[in-house]
This record gives structure tokens, sequence and C-alpha cells, in this order.
């Protein structure tokens, strides 16, 4: 066979090869697409749908719970915002009494006691079945 032919040959081979590779690669690049629109589909911490028990530090949120905190009860929206040093308008109060009600009716971090009053989950004792009752040990 000549140099040529052998040559050609050799360049054909490679050419399959390099062919084959860009196959494979398409294959796997449309497989990793798959996996990241599935991802999508899935919660962030992959074990729940809910939003984290915890607030980023500093945030407007996380200042609303350690005024609230502070307080050590409930505080209505305007308390709050005065709390935080933000202004009492209509856009700030609309703004943190539904970004916390949010929370609220999830049962996270955040209650809600009364209208546009906002308390901690944490200050929520559970009482017994039986709080309330008078108690059959005549001893009582």
């Amino acid at each position: 066979m000549s140099i040529r032919k052998e040559f050609e040959k050799r360049i054909q081979k490679k050419e399959d090869e390099i062919s084959a590779m860009e196959r494979g690669l398409g294959e796997a690049r449309a497989y990793l697409q798959a996996l990241q629109d599935s991802l999508r589909f899935l919660p962030r911490d992959g074990d729940s749908e809910d939003e984290t028990d915890t607030l980023r530090p500093g945030s407007f949120m996380d200042q609303a719970r350690l005024a609230i905190k502070d307080a050590g009860k409930p505080l209505y929206i305007a308390d709050i915002l005065k709390a935080i040093a933000k202004e009492d308008n209509k856009g700030n109060r609309v703004s943190l009494s539904g970004s916390l009600g949010a929370y609220a009716r999830k049962g996270k971090i955040f209650t809600r006691p009364a209208p546009n009053t906002f308390g901690l989950t944490e200050f929520e004792t559970e009482l017994p079945d039986t709080f309330g009752e008078e108690p059959k040990d005549p001893a009582f």
C-alpha cells in the first residue's frame, strides 16, 4: 500500500472517531439539559416544598423578626416599621404585611394573631388538652 493511501486511511479513521465522539457529546449534552430541566421542578432544598425556616441575616424580614422578638409579644405592623426605623407609609405597610402574611399562612416563623398584627411561632406554646378544665383530683 502506498504512503498516500495509508495517510488517507488514517485520516478517514480519525474523522470517524471524531464523528462518533461528537455524536456522544451531543447525546451527553441532551442528557445534561434534560437533568437541568428536571431539576427546576424540584424544591431547592430537596426535602420539602416549603421555604426554609431561616431568614437571610439583615434582611427586611429578619429585622422584623428581631423587632418582634425584642418586644416579646406580637406587634402591629406600624409598630414593627417603627422598631426597624422604616417610614410608616402605605407602601412599606403593604410590603411588610404581605411578606409576613405569606410566612404566617405557611405557619413558618411568623404568626398572625390579629389583623395586621404579627408574632413569632416561637412565642406559641401548646397548651394541654385539659387546659382550663377543673382538676379531677380533689387534692388540688
